[in-house]
């Protein structure tokens, strides 16, 4: 009888937290409806949602055309998806190394993604899609160098947050040393782009990087329940069966694949990749999947913080500035968290 009750109480448990999971993401999706309509409907010349959808099915319009499909569209596409990336990425170094501060930010590893591509901006001046791969490429390179040097000797997370901070520093230095060597009339681009911005977004840009999602995103969220069991630690993902180094490497490529193409957008965006795991996983509580939440949530935080940006202020401010704001008490939050449970 008393098992019969058990089983009853556990399979109610689960119904509530799928209902939960169900409601929190489907609020978000709506949510990201609505900015995305916002972003479209407003700007200098606030359009009806009419004039939007007659633009977007192709119909020609003065001045709309050109404002919907060249100007906000892209920068739509981009905030949703770059936003869409670094939270779901952000949510997966976090919960594989168990650790809130684990993020691709203090890892170095968005860092690597932007020294290349401004390198590739003001040194080479290079086409977009030799930014994207190289900042690709450098992503994944940074990931393996910090990998690698943690796991010399006895790897711990702590280690490895550790030799993120020091890649992170170096790698800061470096991004400095391009500013002071690069030309005049290529500055300005490059330290909107080092903010964070989805101004001068384009189409072209933007396709790399859903393709890139398009992707990666599939991966990481079929291991979500492997995520999860990697949280336990190694050895009780082992024991469970889970083959930890194949799916710590295609959560790692993934999540970095999708890191370094939207840095390569956007650039890096303050603050997203932390914030989105941390507080999906309160919405939905602890014990569910919380990879496509993280995501949507990035995606709307991206959305909501270049409208403000936008909208809010007398003057316009890059998202990554709205980010940095928003995201900097969360982080002290945080640490007065942690401190207090010990784990600082």
């Amino acid at each position: 009888m008393i098992n019969t009750q058990t089983i009853h109480i556990i399979k109610a448990e689960r119904r509530q937290r799928q209902r939960r999971w169900l409601l929190v993401n489907s609020l978000l999706v709506m949510l990201g409806l609505v900015l995305c309509s916002t972003m479209l409907l407003l700007g200098n010349t606030i359009y009806s949602i009419d004039v939007v959808i007659r633009t977007l099915m192709g119909e020609s319009i003065d001045g709309a055309s050109f404002a919907i499909n060249t100007i906000r569209l892209p920068r739509m596409l981009a905030g949703l998806l770059a936003g869409f990336a670094f939270g779901i990425a952000g949510n997966v170094f976090q919960t594989m190394l168990r650790n809130p501060l684990a993020n691709p930010e203090i890892l170095g590893i968005t860092a690597g993604s932007s020294a290349a591509a401004l390198f590739c901006i003001l040194v080479l001046q290079t086409s977009n899609a030799v930014v994207s791969m190289s900042s690709l490429v450098a992503g994944l390179v940074t990931v393996m160098l910090i990998y690698g040097f943690a796991r010399i000797g006895t790897f711990s997370t702590g280690r490895l947050i550790l030799i993120g901070i020091s890649f992170q520093a170096m790698l800061g230095a470096f991004i400095s040393y391009l500013q002071l060597i690069g030309r005049q009339e290529d500055l300005s681009a490059a330290l909107r782009w080092l903010s964070g911005s989805l101004n001068g977004s384009q189409l072209d840009a933007v396709i790399p990087l859903l393709i890139g999602i398009a992707i990666c995103a599939p991966i990481v969220i079929g291991l979500s329940r492997h995520l999860s069991i990697l949280e336990l630690g190694d050895q009780a993902a082992v024991a469970l069966g889970l083959n930890t180094n194949v799916t710590r490497i295609l959560l790692i490529v993934s999540s970095v694949c999708m890191i370094a193409l939207a840095t390569s957008v956007t650039g890096p965006i303050a603050f997203v990749a932390f914030l989105a795991g941390p507080i999906a996983k309160r919405l939905i509580g602890g014990s569910s999947s919380s990879v496509i939440p993280a995501g949507l949530l990035g995606m709307n935080l991206v959305l909501g913080a270049d409208l403000l940006g936008q909208f809010a202020f007398g003057t316009r401010f890059p998202v990554g500035i709205i980010t940095g704001v928003l995201g900097a008490p969360f982080l002290l939050f945080l640490l007065i968290q942690m401190n207090r449970r010990g784990n600082l």
